[in-house]
């Protein structure tokens, strides 16, 4: 006698990543479940194995975000280890430079401009942020007031590059962050002619 073999659903974390790739792509409108049972080419019915309806995988999404975006960004901080500016200098890479958070996380500064709850996990994000460059900025640095002043424009360049349009008078973006950077963490330049950091 013949066996019947059952379909293989489609792993939760499919769907919650499908869903932070639509987000980072078309913001939260584009967080459809017949487009991102498409896009995984199953049907939708799977999806209700693990989610009572669109809202609850809104949730898991922003918890995945949260989770990746702070916890694992200052797990591979601490594991990786070195002194507090190369700390930041890590987070700040690992947060706003790369292809995978950076624009999950832009999507979700857009969402929080018209949701409450997502403007409260956004808020909540940002002070674990804040936190840390408080934290690292503070080894260095014995003012208060300067560490918040230094932190919240280091947080401001990191997110506002992203969004700047304008020229840099025969200097390249990254050439000016860097030096914005140096100013920052209270680093020496680098003499002319040597490698700049970042």
């Amino acid at each position: 006698m013949g066996h019947i073999v059952g379909a293989i659903r489609t792993p939760r974390d499919k769907w919650v990543e499908a869903g932070l790739q639509a987000l980072a792509a078309g913001g939260p409108d584009a967080v459809r479940v017949e487009a991102l049972a498409k896009r995984l080419g199953v049907t939708k019915g799977g999806f209700y194995g693990y989610f009572a309806d669109r809202d609850a995988l809104l949730t898991a999404m922003l918890d995945a975000w949260e989770r990746e975006s702070i916890d694992e960004v200052i797990e591979r901080v601490e594991r990786e280890g070195g002194d507090p500016k190369a700390k930041i200098q890590r987070a700040g890479m690992l947060t706003f430079s790369s292809d995978r958070l950076l624009p999950i996380d832009l999507a979700v500064r857009g969402w929080a401009r018209h949701d409450e709850a997502v403007a409260e996990r956004l808020r909540r994000v940002d002070n674990r942020r804040m936190e840390l460059l408080r934290e690292m900025i503070g080894t260095f640095c014995a003012d208060p007031d300067e560490v918040e002043a230094r932190s919240v424009l280091a947080f401001c360049a990191a997110i506002g590059a992203h969004f700047l349009a304008a020229d840099h008078g025969g200097r390249t973006r990254a050439q000016v962050l860097a030096h914005v950077g140096d100013l920052l963490l209270n680093r020496p330049r680098p003499a002319p002619g040597e490698r700049p950091r970042g």
